[in-house]
This record gives C-alpha cells, sequence and structure tokens, in this order.
C-alpha cells in the first residue's frame, strides 16, 4: 500500500509541470484563501500556492492543464493573472509607483481643501460659503477620481464576481459623502464633506504606499542573484570559431571560451586550462579556488587569473544559482503566514461595516428622521469604523522604530522584520564577513626585512590574488616601495615570480592553515611565510554575552573548513557547523523551526541568501554581497557586530509600542462606533475622528524617536 502510494508520488512528481501567475489585484487573506481554494478544485491541479509578499500564485499541475486555462481560472475567481517565465521578476513593478502618484495627488488636494474649509469653520455664510464649497468641490473631484482609483478598481472587480472585500464599503463610503456633499453645496446647505473624504484617501493610499514597498524588497533579493549569472557566453563552434551566445540560448554539452575576469553564464567541467575561481556565494570563502581539467565549475562564480575551456552541463533554469533563487523565492514565501493570520479578521469587515450601516439607516428612517439624516448617519458610520488608526498601529511604530535604527548604522528593509527579530529565540552566525570581517590581514610582516619587503610589495602588485593584494596594502601602509623586479611571470594557481638583482624571488600559493591563510616569499635559498588572518569583529564577544542575555543563544554556521571555523568558535564559546552548503543552511534552519525555535540569521555571502530568506528574521553587514544585503531583512553599515544586539532590543520595544497602538485604535472604535449610530456624528466630524485617531497612533510611535540609544 504504501509502495503504492510512493510511486504514485513519483509518478505525478515526474509528469507535472509548474507555473507561475502574477495577481496584482491581490488585497488580503480573502482573496488568499479564494485562490488557492480556487485552484485546487481545478481537475489537474496538484497543488496551488499563494506568495503575497511578491503577488504571486505558483501552480503545478498535469501538462494537459495549459497556463491559458489556468489564467482564465483564475480569471474566473475575479482576479486579473499574468503569466511569469522562468524568471520570477518579469512582472510588473509599476504598482507602488501608481500608488505614489495617488497619495501625492491626494495630499496635495486634501491641504488646498482644508485652507478652504478653515473659512467655513471660522463662520463664512451664504454666498462666501457656497463659493469655498465650489472650490473644495472643483479640487476634490479630480483628485477623488484619480487618487480613489484603487479601490474603485478593486471594488468593481470583487462586485463583478458577486463577492466583497475591504475595498467595497470604503468605495461606498467614498461615492455616498461625495454625493451628499455635492446636494449639500447644491442646495446651500450648512456642510460639504470633501475634506472629510480626500484626507480619508490620503490615509488609506499611505499605509498601501507602506505595504507596496515591502513587498518591491521582498523581490530584489532574487532579482541580485539572478544578476551573478553573465548574460552570455562565447561558444566555441566545431569548426574552433567563437560565436557570442545569449544565457538563454546555452545549452548541455555545448563548450565554453572563459577570459580572465568573467563571470561564467551556465555550469560546467573544465576540459582545458587552470585558473582561481572566486567561489564566495557557494562557500562563503574569501580566497579563490584553484580549479584544472575534470574540475566543475558553476554559473555566476568568477574567473579570476587565466582562461579556461568549459564543457557546459547545466544552463537556464537548471543551474545552482537559479536552484539557490527558487530556494530564495520558496522560503520566502513562508514569511506571508503572519500577513495571513493579521488580515483574517479583515475577511469579516467588509460585510459587518456594509451591516452596520444599513442597520443604522433602516433604524434611523424607521425613526423618521427622513432620508437625508438617515443617509448622512449611515455614511459617517461608514467613515467611522474606516480601519484606518488600527491599519497604522503597527506601520507607524516600524517606520519610526526604523528610522532611529537608521541613525545609528541599522538598515530595516522589511516592513514586519521587526515584529519578527522581537520574536527571535537564537541566533545563527555566518563566519566570514559576518563575525570576521571578510578579508586577509598579514599578521607577521614586521619580521621581514627592508629588502624583503620591498620585494614582497613588488611581487604582491604584480598579481591580482586576493593575498597579494592584502599584502600591498598593507606593506604601503608602512610606507614601504617596491623593489625593482623584472621577467615576472604569474601562473595560475601557484602564485608569481621574478628576478630581482640577478636573484630569483617568488611569492607563491597560499595555504589555509588555522583561522587564515599563508604564503610563501622566497628570495634565492632563503624562504619566509607570510602568515594572514580574518580579524575577528573587535565587538563579537560582548555581542555573543549580549545576545545571551537577551535570550538568544547564538552558534556559528560557516561554509569554511571546520580548520578555519574552530578557533573563532572557541574565542567566541559557541557551538559550530563547518563544511555547510546552502542547502545545508537552509535544511539547519528548517530543522530548528520545526523544533518551534525562531532564528535570527546573520550572514553576508551569496550562499548564505536562502538561508537568510528562510530564517524567521535575517540581518546582513554592509559588506555582504548584493544578495546578501538584499534577502536579509536588515543591514548594518559599521564594522561593529553590536547593532545586531541594538536591533533585537529596539525591536522588542517596537512590538510593545504597536500592541499599545492596538488598545488605541480599539477604544476608539469603541468610542466613536456608538456615537456614529447615535446620529451625533456627522461625515465630516466622522473623518476628522478617524483622523485624530490616527495621530494619536502615530504620535505613540513617535515615542520610538530615541529608542536606539
Amino acid at each position: 500500500m504504501n509502495a503504492s502510494v510512493a510511486l504514485d508520488d513519483l509518478k505525478t512528481a515526474e509528469t507535472s509541470e509548474d507555473s507561475r501567475f502574477a495577481v496584482p489585484t491581490m488585497r488580503c487573506a480573502g482573496c488568499i484563501s479564494k485562490i488557492e481554494r480556487g485552484l485546487a478544485d481545478l481537475p489537474g491541479v496538484i497543488h496551488a500556492r499563494v506568495n503575497f509578499s511578491t503577488k504571486q500564485v505558483a501552480v503545478s499541475h498535469t501538462p494537459e492543464l495549459t497556463e491559458d486555462k489556468l489564467k482564465g481560472a483564475i480569471g474566473l475567481l475575479g482576479f486579473e493573472a499574468q503569466i511569469l517565465a522562468d524568471n520570477p521578476l518579469s512582472e510588473d513593478r509599476g504598482d507602488t509607483k501608481r500608488l505614489l502618484r495617488a497619495v501625492a495627488v491626494a495630499g496635495f488636494g486634501m491641504m488646498n481643501i482644508m485652507l478652504l474649509s478653515v473659512s467655513v469653520w471660522s463662520g463664512a455664510i451664504g454666498v462666501t460659503k457656497d463659493l469655498f464649497h465650489w472650490l473644495s468641490a472643483l479640487i476634490a473631484i479630480p483628485v477623488i477620481a484619480y487618487s480613489g482609483r484603487p479601490f474603485f478598481a478593486s471594488a468593481a472587480m470583487a462586485l463583478r464576481y458577486m463577492r466583497t472585500n475591504m475595498d467595497v464599503p470604503i468605495s461606498i463610503g467614498i461615492i455616498l459623502a461625495t454625493g451628499l456633499s455635492l446636494y449639500e453645496t447644491a442646495t446651500s446647505g450648512p456642510h460639504a464633506y470633501f475634506d472629510g473624504v480626500v484626507m480619508l484617501i490620503f490615509f488609506l493610499l499611505a499605509g498601501r504606499v507602506l505595504d507596496g514597498m515591502m513587498r518591491d524588497r521582498a523581490r530584489e533579493g532574487i532579482s541580485a542573484l539572478l544578476k551573478q549569472t553573465a548574460s552570455g557566453a562565447m561558444i566555441i563552434q566545431s569548426d574552433g570559431t567563437t560565436v557570442w551566445t545569449k544565457a538563454g540560448e546555452i545549452e548541455a554539452g555545448m563548450l565554453m571560451q572563459v577570459a580572465a575576469g568573467d563571470n561564467l553564464a551556465a555550469d560546467g567541467i573544465i576540459i582545458e586550462g587552470r585558473s582561481g575561481f572566486d567561489f564566495s556565494m557557494l562557500t562563503g570563502e574569501s580566497d579563490p579556488q584553484n580549479r584544472s581539467v575534470d574540475d566543475e565549475v558553476l554559473a555566476g562564480t568568477t574567473n579570476l587569473t587565466a582562461p579556461v575551456k568549459v564543457r557546459v552541463t547545466a544552463a537556464g533554469k537548471d543551474t545552482s544559482i537559479s536552484d539557490i533563487a527558487r530556494l530564495m523565492d520558496e522560503a520566502g514565501q513562508h514569511r506571508s503566514f503572519h500577513v495571513r493570520v493579521a488580515d483574517r479578521a479583515a475577511r469579516y469587515y467588509a460585510p459587518a461595516v456594509h451591516c452596520l450601516a444599513l442597520l443604522a439607516f433602516v433604524g434611523w428612517m424607521l425613526a423618521g428622521v427622513g432620508w437625508h439624516q438617515a443617509l448622512l448617519i449611515s455614511v459617517a458610520v461608514l467613515i467611522i469604523t474606516c480601519p484606518c488608526a488600527l491599519g497604522l498601529a503597527v506601520p507607524a511604530a516600524q517606520v519610526v522604530a526604523s528610522g532611529a535604527l537608521m541613525r545609528k548604522g541599522v538598515l530595516v528593509k522589511d516592513g514586519s522584520a521587526l515584529e519578527r527579530l522581537a520574536e527571535a529565540d537564537r541566533v545563527i552566525l555566518d563566519k566570514t564577513g559576518t563575525v570576521t570581517m571578510g578579508h586577509p590581514v598579514p599578521t607577521n610582516l614586521s619580521l621581514l626585512s627592508d629588502d624583503q619587503k620591498s620585494v614582497a610589495l613588488a611581487l604582491a602588485q604584480s598579481s591580482n590574488h586576493p593575498i597579494s593584494k592584502a599584502i600591498a596594502k598593507s606593506l604601503i601602509a608602512k610606507d614601504i616601495l617596491p623593489a625593482k623586479i623584472d621577467s615576472v611571470i604569474e601562473t595560475a594557481g601557484e602564485g608569481v615570480s621574478a628576478n630581482w638583482n640577478s636573484v630569483g624571488v617568488s611569492l607563491t600559493r597560499p595555504q589555509k592553515g588555522g583561522n587564515g591563510s599563508a604564503t610563501q616569499l622566497t628570495m634565492g635559498n632563503i624562504a619566509q611565510r607570510i602568515t594572514l588572518t580574518d580579524e575577528i569583529r573587535p565587538d563579537a564577544e560582548a555581542v555573543v554575552e549580549s545576545l545571551s542575555e537577551l535570550g538568544l543563544p547564538a552558534s556559528l554556521l560557516s561554509g569554511d573548513s571546520m580548520e578555519a571555523v574552530t578557533p573563532v568558535a572557541l574565542q567566541l564559546g559557541v557551538l559550530a557547523q563547518a563544511n555547510a552548503k546552502p542547502e545545508d543552511k537552509v535544511d539547519t534552519i528548517k530543522r530548528l523551526s520545526k523544533q518551534g525555535d525562531k532564528v535570527l540569521m546573520v550572514g553576508d555571502g551569496l550562499n548564505d541568501g536562502p538561508a537568510l530568506a528562510a530564517a524567521h528574521v535575517s540581518i546582513a553587514p554592509g559588506s555582504a554581497s548584493d544578495v546578501g544585503q538584499q534577502a536579509a531583512d536588515a543591514v548594518f553599515t559599521s564594522d561593529s557586530l553590536m547593532p545586531v544586539a541594538l536591533a533585537v532590543k529596539v525591536a522588542r520595544r517596537t512590538m510593545q509600542t504597536v500592541r499599545q497602538n492596538f488598545g488605541l485604535a480599539i477604544g476608539y472604535n469603541i468610542l466613536a462606533v456608538p456615537l456614529a449610530l447615535s446620529g451625533m456624528v456627522t461625515p465630516l466630524i466622522a473623518a476628522i475622528a478617524m483622523s485624530t485617531s490616527s495621530l494619536i497612533v502615530v504620535g505613540n510611535a513617535l515615542r520610538l524617536y530615541g529608542a536606539a540609544k
């Protein structure tokens, strides 16, 4: 029975296809569940998963079910969808820019209408009052039509497919309040509510802009990773000539000519030549790795020293770097869970508000106040119940806390990172470039004679090897002048040699040892070993101790060798795991997560990208690779490691403020809703009350300004 089930699963996996769709009109947890459940019921769909942070849908399905059919099925569920290519970044990025333009227009209109309203509030009557109302209308109508489009379009789409969402009551409130304001203006009524309507739109759009920015940042990590792969390669033809070929057209079996300094466009095996390669994206090691015939090299790595010929074994979406990108994307999808939980209650918001407003209208009609007054009360209920304060409770605190951290050199990129950082209960640290500075430093140059220093500098300046650069930098800082050498020869993977005063001199290949590297300077028959070390950040031990006091035990998880990791682990007094590949790091984090741990990952390299994405929350140093910085939730820019502990402290205080904000917002609704239902609140007062509650929440959040001390 079990064997049969396993065989069926294997057959399904072998015959299934994966498709991706961009669905920009997803707004809440109700949208997520509707899409996933709707597609799951479709014959031929194996499973469907929504990534809310990137607004994408990944569908695994049988070959008979085409992408066009799936796109149509999503459309029948009430959502516009676009088919995505293998590159997960080929979606429209213009949504946030459109929202920014809309919020700018709404803000401009709000300020001008409020200025006109001051005169009305000050006691303007008669023709003067009517003039100001008409001027307000001339500003408000185009502003509402333009800036209200995100709400109107979403509400129209929902109603078209006989469903509702949070934008439906918002749109109804905006339209009714605008219509009543025009009616009041045309009949010289005492009140118009253009200022309240535009103010409402402005605050709601501001929240959506923040959300859009966070989603865009969630996609940037994968973009930076995929850019590591070369756009193409020189392919050797059967007649020996070379032709530039785009990466998308390269296939397994082709022969690439890779020059020194080039990034690889595909995975392959070296068939001719020998060179040093930068594999830091996979190992985190700053030292190049020598590769020769029959050795494997990977897309995205850099050929450093000599040309080689490579037989392609994997290209396009089958390369190792594409696998890492998929790991990052899949790991990032787990982050949407907190969004689902937070939005689940909002699924009931729209029908509850509709019912409340309808009851208010019917109740007051039965009370005999007339349709005009009953409608005003109903609109006031729609506006005053707008969850603006609740919506700002979290982002307001996050923005202020992020600003406080930024002044201390910590850049928080993900709006929910502080929430997850406050929940973290253990820390995993990468070694190279995270606990250590990430670049080798010579430790025993003082043992060299003046001639040895001059010759070492001359040889080091003749090479682009990172070890040579480190030696040259240190000697130049000591005001050493290079010796005059000739007949310089650099042998890939071996070192550089030359003649000095008719004496053979060389700076030979580095050897790993302890927490650093070593190279040998030879002058005739005299040899001197030059040792280098990757310095530990000066406050690393204090940070580990501080994190422990906060209840976050630390450990090392590194792609370096055990020989390099052990001294650092002993110095910090932590447990360590060495020789960890990107998938090993992700597996370790997943295992800890299953145990209930909420992991804070601190890493810097390309090889840490998937782990940074898979962790509950992640931080990278400013010296990290582009991929590491983009995949992480926060980046610290100083050489100190202390910002990691500081970020945890600020995050915990931020969440205390968030809970206070929720209390203030809920308290506002408890007081305001009964007043609106009782007819004691006009639509204008409702908009002012709603805005005031938002300002109170923002004011409480501003107390975090000095949190990062």
